[in-house]
């Protein structure tokens, strides 16, 4: 993937969605199989299909890369990532959603994740252990969690 310019020579921007996934006293992350960022800890996610609500796509990657099945109704939105830098592929701009469970899903690599692991959040966000900016993305959703904003299911 490089970057893509329409004929007027703008940007074309790939969307995509991730999700944080708390539960006890940790957080879902696959180890990912494949470049950029092989063997890096990621927060489960992917590219919107055409036709397909960031939402929706949230919820269909998490199911693949985890096997978790999470509800739509069950997510709340964290925020919108769009630093120009954050994809060494082309730019890409994510809505990234969160959710806690009191106990820990039962969960299994797929698609393009090597494993599916639960870290604490604090040895997820060691500099350079995570891919693209998902310590970003971990460390807005983990303070929505201490400061009571979440909802465990």
């Amino acid at each position: 993937m490089t970057n893509l310019v329409d004929a007027q020579g703008r940007a074309l921007i790939r969307y995509t969605a991730d999700l944080v996934v708390f539960a006890e006293d940790r957080v879902l992350a696959i180890v990912r199989g494949t470049n950029p960022f092989k063997g890096r800890l990621a927060l489960p996610g992917g590219h919107v299909d055409h036709g397909e609500t960031s939402l929706a796509a949230v919820v269909r990657e998490t199911a693949e890369e985890t096997g978790l099945r999470v509800s739509a109704s069950q997510l709340r939105r964290v925020d919108i990532f769009d630093a120009v830098d954050r994809d060494p592929r082309g730019r890409v701009v994510s809505v990234a959603y969160v959710v806690a469970f009191r106990h820990r899903p039962y969960v299994r690599p797929g698609s393009d994740a090597a494993r599916a692991v639960w870290v604490t959040p604090d040895d997820a966000m060691v500099p350079g252990r995570m891919a693209f900016d998902h310590a970003d993305i971990l460390a807005a959703a983990y303070a929505l969690l201490r400061d009571g904003h979440l909802d465990r299911h």
